[in-house]
């Protein structure tokens, strides 16, 4: 049986996509594990790809690795280089506004419009959802006037923003860095608001059918890439200073905020 790799998740552009592809060959060169590297452009669904009992080496939410929406291995997860990283494999969400818009705190956006992408993200919905979990009352249950669901993408949000049809909505702070380095023609029109606590940063992973020794050889190569001569290009290309080893209990934070949230009775972010 033949594996695949894709990086969909943070294939930003088409240089940023070059650039993971590039990576992941020297990776799976290192480990000895031949993978075929599938592109798997949006609006597919992601959810699809990884049900996928072909995968070899895919980026995966956290969110979803941790509910079990599909069955995997996780192995590795990038090192954002950003100060909120702290040289850990975590992300946040990036709460953005028009930058010509008025508001000054979140609180001025309350009554508003808000988006959020799809209920299995953790960027997209369950950090978004976690964050405002604070803001709530017993006399305010809800705090935005209308909520647009289901944008799916990270650039969905970014998009809705900028043309208006949402006030305010969460980016994936990684994606987010990627996409001002590459794109800062489209990020200049935004701002960041808020951000939310961090949480475990999304992960390479593989479907069951890859062998274990694989899976472990895989991993061992991500965690040593910093220290090879050829990671700096992919690293400055990329954001990100390392990987860190990743499995299933490291993902169990993405599900306490979850729980947190059912048990107050906020099902939906809005």
């Amino acid at each position: 049986m033949s594996f695949i790799a894709n990086a969909r998740m943070y294939a930003v552009t088409p240089e940023a996509e070059a650039a993971w592809r590039g990576l992941l060959q020297q990776v799976c060169a290192e480990a000895e594990v031949a993978l075929e590297y599938v592109p798997y452009p949006a609006p597919l669904p992601l959810e699809d790809l990884w049900r996928r009992a072909d995968v070899g080496c895919v980026q995966m939410c956290g969110f979803p690795i941790a509910t079990g929406i599909a069955e995997v291995q996780p192995i590795a997860a990038p090192i954002p280089r950003a100060g909120w990283a702290g040289g850990r494999a975590v992300y946040c969400s990036d709460l953005i506004v028009r930058r010509d818009a008025p508001y000054r705190t979140l609180a001025d956006t309350f009554s508003g419009r808000l988006g959020w992408t799809v209920a299995h993200s953790h960027s997209g919905f369950n950090a978004l959802r976690h964050h405002l979990l604070a803001h709530r009352t017993p006399q305010r249950q809800l705090l935005y006037g209308q909520v647009r669901g289901n944008l799916v993408t990270a650039r969905r949000i970014l998009d809705s923003v900028l043309d208006g049809s949402i006030d305010i909505g969460p980016l994936d702070g990684y994606w987010h860095m990627l996409i001002r380095h590459y794109r800062p023609d489209i990020t200049e029109g935004v701002r960041v608001l808020e951000s939310t606590a961090t949480a475990p940063m999304p992960a390479f992973v593989a479907a069951p059918a890859l062998p274990a020794e694989a899976v472990a050889r895989l991993r061992a190569a991500f965690v040593a890439a910093a220290a090879r001569p050829w990671f700096a290009p992919f690293g400055d290309a990329l954001l990100i200073d390392g990987f860190a080893a990743a499995d299933l209990a490291s993902f169990a934070p993405t599900l306490a905020w979850d729980t947190e949230a059912l048990a107050a009775g906020y099902k939906l972010p809005g």
